[in-house]
Parts: C-alpha cells; structure tokens; sequence
C-alpha cells in the first residue's frame, strides 16, 4: 500500500486532490459528514505514498447529487485540474461519494483516468488505487458497486419526489425562497405569511398597471426611479443565499419580465401555486416547463396580498398582449376583448366563405352543453361598438362643457388622493426609522446591544430611510405633475377621437375594459373608466 511506484519506473511526484461530497439524502449522517469525511481522508492518504506527494485541493459538493457531475461545481472544477494537469490523483472515501450513477462512473473511471494519465483511489469497499491496480475498475465488484449506487440514487428520488408532491396537494410550500412579498412563518416552514415590506411594492404594482394602465416596461422604470430594489437583490439584502441564474452579477434593477411575473401569480390572491418546473430525471438534472394542468393548485392556503378583482382585472389586461397570428404582423382588431356573456370565457374567431365571425371558446371548443354558440359577425361587432364609443364620446363633451363652469374640484382626479395617502404612510414609516435609530443609540450606550449589532442595525436603518425619502420625493414629483393621473387621461382621449370614422386596437385598448357577446346577438361594453365628470355632475346642476 505504501508504494508510490512500480520496480524499475521513474518516481512520480502526485499532486492529490480530495474529493468530498454530502448530499441532501445524507440528512444529519454523522458518518457521511464533510468533517468525518474529511477525517478519513486525512489520516489514510499518507499510507499511499512515500512522501513524494503534496496535497494540492481540497473539492466539496456541500448538499449536491451524485448523479450527475454536470451539477457538482467542485466536481467539475477538480475534472479542469485534471486536464490542466494541476492535480494527477484524486482520492475519495468511497465510489458514492464520486458517482450515483453508473454510466458515468465507468466513462470517468475507464476512459477520462487513463486519459490523463492520472491516478484515482477509493479508500472504502470496493477499494480502488488505478495505479497499483489498474484492471480492478474492469472487476465485477466495482461494476456492481456502481449499479447498486445508482439504484439507491433512484429509490431515494423517488421517495423524496413522492414526499414532495404529497406536501404540494395539500398545499404545503416547498420551495427554498417564497415569492417577492411572501415569507416563510418561522413557526411552520411549509406556511407563508405576507411579508408587508415587499407586499406593499406588489400592491403598487398591481395599481399601477390596473387603475393606472402603465405597461410592465413603465413600471419596472418607475420603481427604479424609485430606488426600490429588485425581488433578488432584495432576498440578497435580507441575508438569503439567493442565486438567480438569469440575472447577472449584483444587477438589482427591475425589468418588464419581473413585473409580468408578480402581476401573472396567483400566490398573491392566497393560492398555493407550485410545480411548475421538473428534472427531466433522477440522472438528468436539466428543469423543464411543466403544462400548466399538472401544476399542484390549492386554493386559499395563506393570507392574500392582493384582492381577487384586481388580480383579476389585471390578469384581463394581460391577456390583451395576445398571440400574433402566423403571416399577421398585428393582432385582430377585437383580440384579447371579447368575452361570453353567460361563460365568461373568451370567443374564438372563425372564417367561413370570406365572412368573420366570433363563437363563444367553451362552446366550440369544450363542451356544446357546457355553453351556446353566441354568435356575431365581426363587421356588426365592429359597428355597434364604433357607434356606442361615439356616443360616449359625444356625452363626455357635454360633460367637459359643464366641467368648465366648476371652478374648483380638488377630489375630482382619486388617484391624486391616492398618492397623498401613499405619501403619508411612508412618512410615518420614516418616523418610526428615526425613533428606532434614536433608541438604537440608547440600546448600544446601555450595553444591551453589541457595537458591531450596533453599526449593522445602523446602517439598515440608514439604506431603508434613504430609500423611503427617495420614494417620498418621487410620489411628490408625481402628483406635482399635471396630466399624469390615470383618471385625467379620458378626456384628452375623447377630445382627440370627436371625428372617428373608424374602430381601431389602439382606440379600443384606450377605452375599452371588455366586450360581452351576449346570446341574442346584443353587445356589452364595458369601458375602462369610471366618469371622470361624475364629480362635476354632483356639484353643478345641469343647464
């Protein structure tokens, strides 16, 4: 065992690297532990050699398979010293802490050592030195070693994977990091509470884009202006071990994607959404998109962050972004606005002998019992609406001239009210940061606290009030601004309209909420805003 070299060869000088890996299924395994494989490890690598040998790196998968090296970071960066040839033997306490799987422990064991000219040793049953020894990787003991490792790797995924799904049909979280706005309750790790410091972000977000229609792209910009970390950067800032693969380096700034991600989850209206994503397989560690019908649903399983209408609505708005047909460049005309009037679901648009029209979607597409056809002609559709928006349109210049003869209306635009609101409450938020960073004086003088909890403390303190003053000026910039109201934005478009001829996406998506189809052939529009002139109405008496 203490030979570093065959009779009569030239004396190798190894430069070893050990290997240790502890994966999740190891649990709290004292004997599988990195210190007691580490232990081993280091008492039993000097019986290999005659002091012509130096320990070069040390290379631990802390919490990692072994099925697989594509996911081993340490695994994969011991195999690039291999090649470089900063290392030339590698030992471990045994075969399974190298590979779970059997394919890849003889491709690395039969093809990749002899490649390189390197040496591998296993110190446990089956014992392995490739050097003293190199046909034992070709022994029946290591090819059924290998595959009894792999087919303990495959019961354990699939108990882990029958525990999971179990949790996930009763609505249990089992994810690592809940969504932006949720948080783990410390009593019951499989139970979400509202985490009220980011739900209020949600919330903005969530108005903005239903009360106030700014895109996903004005959003993101907007809470960016605002100095308001992204959902990473915040679980960053929160002292999580957050890692986003998509996002590079420190980047803590929101995009259009992220807020179309929060605005399409339904875990803020209190439903547990989960397995959305899947290994390809217990070897292939690759997620994939999971259909949408096999995701684990579960209804009220934590407290909502956002209202079920205003998800819904915003959920509606979404849907306006609909798929361009093949050989279109745009959308149809009424794409992503028409619904069934009983149903509730959308229509379905169809051509026969050069006519278009629209069916209700469960009719033709589900069930002919489940729902009627709710037929209408586009070129009708068309029609009734072009005339039905002139007709509001007429009505808001009556209004605008009897708006002009109110002098004052300060609660005419609610979302200026809104914002005020908004303003206060970040206001008594910064309060309360200052008191807190006055008695957090008090705590570190009086010995209560450390300094170094002292200057840490501090300095949270310090980044959450630069950014609620930051966020308060901004809120103060807006409502400051004239014209930038969501409900101040109609009248500009009715007055800018007065002479249409014809019907448009452009004009529908400025106006129009949504269109039923009702049986009979009658049409329901529901429009976007809510009477801006209402206001004017209660305090001027008509002409």
């Amino acid at each position: 065992m203490g030979r570093s070299r065959k009779n009569g060869e030239k004396a190798i000088f190894w430069k070893v690297g050990k290997y240790i890996r502890l994966s999740r299924d190891d649990g709290n395994s004292e004997s599988e532990s990195i210190t007691n494989q580490r232990k081993i490890l280091d008492e039993q690598i000097p019986g290999f050699f005659n002091g012509d040998y130096h320990i070069v790196d040390e290379y631990t998968d802390d919490g990692r398979s072994g099925t697989s090296g594509d996911v081993r970071p340490e695994f994969q960066r011991l195999t690039e010293d291999v090649k470089s040839g900063r290392i030339n033997c590698i030992i471990t306490k045994n075969l399974s802490r190298a590979f779970r799987n059997s394919a890849d422990q003889g491709k690395f064991l039969e093809e990749f050592i002899p490649l390189y000219g390197a040496r591998f040793i296993s110190l446990y049953e089956p014992k392995i030195d490739t050097f003293l020894n190199p046909e034992a990787v070709h022994s029946l003991e290591v090819g059924i070693t290998g595959f009894l490792n792999q087919q303990y790797a495959y019961k354990t995924s699939v108990d882990v994977r029958r525990t999971f799904d179990t949790k996930r049909r009763k609505g249990e979280f089992i994810g690592a990091f809940p969504p932006y706005g949720l948080k783990k309750d410390p009593d019951d790790k499989n139970h979400l509470l509202v985490d009220e410091e980011a739900a209020e972000v949600v919330r903005e977000i969530f108005r903005w884009f239903a009360d106030e229609r700014m895109s996903k792209g004005g959003i993101a910009k907007r809470l960016n202006g605002l100095g308001i970390p992204n959902p990473a950067a915040y679980k960053r800032q929160k002292g999580m071990k957050y890692y986003n693969p998509q996002v590079s380096g420190d980047n803590s700034l929101w995009s259009g994607k992220t807020v179309g991600a929060i605005l399409s989850n339904e875990m803020y209206i209190g439903n547990m959404v989960q397995g959305r994503q899947k290994v390809i397989s217990y070897k292939v560690h690759r997620r994939v998109a999971v259909d949408e019908r096999d995701w684990y649903f579960v209804e009220n399983t934590h407290e909502a962050v956002i209202d079920k209408e205003t998800f819904e609505k915003a959920r509606t708005l979404q849907q306006r972004n609909v798929r361009v047909p093949p050989g279109r460049k745009t959308p149809h005309l009424f794409s992503g606005f028409l619904r069934c009037a009983d149903c509730k679901k959308t229509m379905t648009r169809k051509t026969a002998r050069n006519i278009v029209y629209y069916n209700c979607s469960t009719y033709s597409r589900q069930s002919k019992t489940a729902c009627t056809k709710h037929t209408i002609r586009e070129d009708v559709l068309e029609k009734a609406a072009l005339i039905t928006i002139r007709k509001q349109i007429a009505a808001a210049a009556d209004m605008e001239k009897i708006a002009g003869k109110t002098e004052a209306y300060p609660s005419a635009f609610p979302w200026q009210e809104r914002i005020r609101n908004l303003i206060e409450t970040r206001k008594k938020e910064l309060e309360k940061l200052v008191c807190a960073s006055d008695q957090l004086y008090i705590d570190w003088s009086a010995g209560e606290i450390t300094e170094e909890e002292y200057q840490r403390m501090k300095a949270g303190f310090k980044a959450r009030s630069t950014q609620l003053q930051k966020s308060i000026d901004s809120l103060r910039e807006e409502i400051a601004a004239p014209g930038t109201g969501a409900d101040e934005q109609y009248p500009a478009v009715f007055s800018k309209e007065k002479e249409r001829e014809h019907l448009d996406r452009e004009l529908l998506a400025a106006l129009v909420e949504a269109i039923y189809i009702h049986q009979d052939g009658a049409v329901t529009i529901c429009f976007s805003f809510t009477d801006p002139y209402r206001p004017y109405l209660k305090e001027t008496p008509l002409p």
